[in-house]
């Protein structure tokens, strides 16, 4: 028997033998997750979704919004779950959106995920650039001035999304308002077209985070460099912290990833809970999952194969995981 044919069979196996969870007295548990619709998060959800399957689980249509109407959703049970929550980027919108009254965050899935600003590294070299605050220069600002106002552009996040909240706090604290354009608009497009800037030689100048494709397409160290932030600041946060071990400083704190639940189908749902809570991907395997999409694999089929791929490498861990959450009560 082929090994598609093998997997296939196991995968039937496991949902005929774990069916009764929901099958038999009553009809599978629809679940709905809701999601930004960015296709490198959907290997993410590929991933939970086999394992809801393998749990008896019946998946229904995902839905989709941006990270505020995403809690928001969640919170008020017209969703169940997202798999994207970052703590403590995402906390005004957890707070905002019943908090633990009406949230639950199970896992991390991965913890010490971080966010910064970076620039090219040959006009880093060439120009003695290593900190945030040199953008207040004059000469050194008009390298990154893509649109000819006199001020660097910064490829910026999505409007609504919790980095965009950091960067324009950012600019007040640090006192860049009238030296750095925050440009946001879809953020993948504008990181198109900065790596088709890089690619043609030009500087470049914009944040980016981990797990993300970019990073492994453009590489610290390789291609661009990390800039300082002048000390921690963040928004709502006086106590902020964000300087590393080795006395860098991001400007943005480290994240943890977790799956955030509505708490009435967290309390409904135990072998659900258990399996969200359990289920760990690295920060190192989100990328490679992702830059492995970003290099041509991204049709639906393909997506799903990748995250069959990881769990077919992860198959021990994988099958204790379910058997765990099977035996939840």
């Amino acid at each position: 028997m082929k090994e598609d044919q093998m997997k296939h069979l196991a995968k039937s196996l496991v949902l005929a033998a774990t069916g009764g969870l929901v099958a038999g007295t009553a009809a599978a548990v629809e679940v709905t997750a809701i999601s930004t619709g960015r296709t490198d998060h959907q290997l993410i959800y590929e991933v939970i979704e086999d394992g809801l399957a393998a749990l008896g689980y019946e998946n229904g249509e995902m839905l989709t919004g941006n990270y505020p109407a995403i809690h928001l959703s969640i919170g008020q049970g017209d969703a169940d779950f997202t798999a994207v929550h970052w703590k403590p980027l995402h906390d005004d919108f957890y707070n905002n959106s019943g908090g633990d009254e009406m949230l639950v965050r199970a896992g991390p899935m991965y913890t010490n995920a971080m966010q910064g600003y970076f620039i090219d590294i040959k006009t880093a070299e060439a120009n003695g650039i290593s900190a945030l605050e040199q953008m207040k220069d004059p000469a050194i600002r008009a390298l990154f001035d893509t649109d000819g106002d006199g001020l660097a552009n910064l490829t910026g996040c999505n409007p609504g999304w919790g980095c965009e909240k950091v960067i324009e706090h950012h600019l007040d604290a640090y006192g860049l308002r009238d030296h750095v354009n925050n440009d946001k608009g879809e953020y993948f497009a504008l990181m198109a077209d900065t790596i088709e800037r890089y690619e043609a030689g030009q500087p470049i100048f914009y944040t980016t985070w981990a797990p993300n494709w970019i990073m492994g397409v453009l590489r610290e160290g390789r291609d661009v460099v990390f800039l300082n932030a002048p000390f921690s600041s963040l928004p709502g946060n006086p106590d902020a912290m964000t300087e590393w071990s080795d006395g860098r400083n991001p400007g943005f704190g480290a994240n943890d990833n977790y799956i955030l639940v509505n708490k009435e189908f967290a309390d409904a749902n135990p072998k659900a809970m258990a399996f969200f809570n359990g289920l760990r991907i690295s920060v190192g395997d989100l990328s490679a999952m992702m830059l492995r999409m970003n290099a041509g694999e991204k049709e639906p089929d393909q997506i799903e194969q990748i995250a069959r791929d990881w769990i077919a490498d992860n198959q021990a861990d994988w099958d204790a995981l379910i058997a765990a959450a099977m035996s939840a009560e």
